[in-house]
């Protein structure tokens, strides 16, 4: 799949553009802060429905829109797949409450047609690649929990539907654990919420497992060509709530295509431990007025030779590991959707040496649209920039550079 076209008003630097995309490796150069990591930001927020840099989207309106009393945003995309055609759009709009308040409004369209924002799972796959996902493997855990969310919003409805159906569960679990703090009463009222919040939590935890398995299968192989297959890599994922060995198949999240050691996982077992867990952990998240139980506090590491990278790695090493595994999300999205998804590199080869970023260059010939932000074409050898077509950045204003000109 590529993006043919794309259309913003009044996002980040963006007070409108409009802009038509080849099929083909896109340099976007500018100096710092003008707008390049902006419009890769809007590519994946029309592919996840939300900012990967930020959680609050009134954030992503341009600072004169924000300003208005109804601020607003719109971003479209014309999306080409090998059979068709589609159109995206996402409109925020802050809309007046009849108490007064203001709230943030969005809206989903797919070729005209208004949807849930859960129905944009499948329809624009992105793999975006930022200088700061280092953290992925050394910071915290909420990066790594919210990179394997977003990716798996791409591709299955379910896990958005069942993913929010676990997150208001536990955010209404909280506000009754802090009511029973504040002014006491039967803690097993608690258990009608906990029981939503176990269904939909080893369901969640079932698709990070089954994704997280996968991802390794491509990652190790790609780290092993990058290292000269000095050094294996793999994901340790460590569920948050789950003490149990499974051995009862179950294909109710599953599919038919999950290897053996997922296959056989006794999910009955799983409901019993977690429900096991939150009972024991009750009084004390009454205490705390949170719950400390469940896939909201999942752990995933990168392990190399027995190592963990995020603690033990060198910072070469590290990148190294990121940059694996964004190929392998790559590999991992076209073999489960078919399509080859849209790669988003921002300033990514400053970041590597000139064995990565050879291995790199060398990948992107299979991918039908790459997109890439840089401060310095000189960074790309020369007979990459020949095969490119390249736009200039300047204060929210994009122009094509002529070929004798790069």
């Amino acid at each position: 799949m590529h993006i043919r076209s794309l259309s913003l008003r009044q996002f980040r630097t963006y007070h409108r553009l409009e802009l038509d995309l080849p099929a083909a490796p896109v340099l976007l150069l500018g100096a710092n802060a003008q707008g390049k990591t902006s419009l890769l930001e809007a590519m994946a927020f029309l592919a996840l429905g939300s900012s990967p840099l930020t959680s609050v989207d009134q954030h992503v309106i341009h600072w004169d829109a924000a300003e208005a009393s109804l601020p607003f945003a719109h971003l479209k995309a014309d999306v080409v797949y090998r059979d068709r055609t589609e159109h995206l759009e996402i409109a925020l709009e802050r809309r007046h409450l009849t108490n007064g308040r203001q709230r943030m409004h969005k809206s989903v369209r797919i070729d005209q047609r208004s949807t849930r924002i859960t129905d944009l799972a499948g329809h624009l796959n992105v793999v975006l690649f930022l200088p700061e996902d280092l953290a992925l493997v050394n910071g915290a855990p909420s990066g790594r929990r919210r990179y394997l969310d977003n990716l798996l919003s791409q591709v299955y409805p379910t896990y958005v539907e069942v993913y929010d159906a676990y997150r208001k569960a536990v955010s209404r679990r909280n506000a009754l654990l802090r009511h029973l703090r504040a002014r006491g009463g039967d803690a097993l009222q608690l258990m009608p919420l906990e029981e939503r919040i176990v269904r939909t939590g080893v369901t969640v935890s079932l698709y990070r497992r089954r994704v997280i398995w996968e991802l390794t299968d491509h990652m190790d192989r790609l780290h092993q060509e990058m290292t000269g297959g000095q050094a294996r890599l793999r994901l340790s994922y460590k569920p948050n709530f789950e003490a149990v060995s499974a051995t009862k198949q179950s294909d109710e999240f599953l599919g038919p295509a999950a290897p053996a050691d997922i296959a056989t996982i006794d999910v009955e077992a799983l409901y019993d431990d977690y429900r096991e867990k939150l009972a024991q952990k009750r009084q004390r998240e009454i205490e705390r007025g949170m719950t400390l139980i469940g896939p909201h506090r999942d752990e995933i590491r990168f392990i190399s030779a027995d190592r963990d990278m995020g603690v033990f790695g060198s910072r070469g090493e590290q990148r190294t590991a990121v940059l694996a595994l964004h190929l392998a999300e790559l590999r991992w999205l076209e073999e489960t959707t078919g399509e080859s998804p849209v790669l988003l590199l921002d300033e990514v080869l400053a970041e590597l040496d000139r064995t990565r970023r050879g291995f790199l260059l060398e990948l992107l010939s299979g991918v039908e649209q790459t997109i890439l932000a840089t401060t310095d074409a000189e960074m790309f050898p020369e007979s990459f920039r020949r095969r490119t077509v390249t736009f200039r950045v300047e204060g929210g204003l994009i122009n094509q550079v002529p070929m004798a000109k790069r």
